[in-house]
């Protein structure tokens, strides 16, 4: 898991390689991984930069199209390019990012942002992630 602090009113989709670039993928032995093997992401982040990046690196892209960009795709015709490939299987493990930040949001001091530092943001984010862990290190044992 990694964060990446932004402004409150910046987009998400700009920060996807940024991201990308601090994930690390731990192994039982050895150094992590700095590749995933895929990446699920939800169509705020299905642009051409992003996908052109994942496939730079060889990382499968599990992000569904939006209406707009096939209908342009398809209007071009033979010009416009192939479509992409959806994993719907993954793509329904997107899911547990979603309920994770769900999580980090039930503490308050996160979900309102009234923490006055990005660094205490920050750290306030760290040790919300780090009890969820626990947590379910505890349930696994049960």
């Amino acid at each position: 898991m990694s964060f990446v602090l932004t402004a409150g009113q910046a987009a998400d989709s700009p920060q996807f390689v940024p991201v990308l670039q601090k994930v690390r993928v731990r192994l039982p032995v050895g150094r992590p991984r700095t590749r995933p093997d895929a990446v699920a992401a939800d169509k705020a982040h299905s642009f051409r930069a992003n996908r052109s990046y994942l496939r730079k690196r060889n990382v499968k892209a599990v992000i569904p199209e939006k209406k707009d960009q096939a209908a342009n795709r398809k209007k071009k015709g033979s010009r416009g390019g192939r479509p992409t490939r959806h994993d719907a299987d993954l793509y329904k493990e997107q899911n547990t990012v979603e309920r994770l930040i769900n999580k980090l949001k039930d503490w308050r001091g996160i979900a309102t942002r009234c923490d006055k530092t990005p660094e205490s943001y920050l750290t306030g984010l760290h040790l919300r992630a780090s009890m969820i862990w626990i947590n379910d290190l505890l349930k696994a044992a049960d």
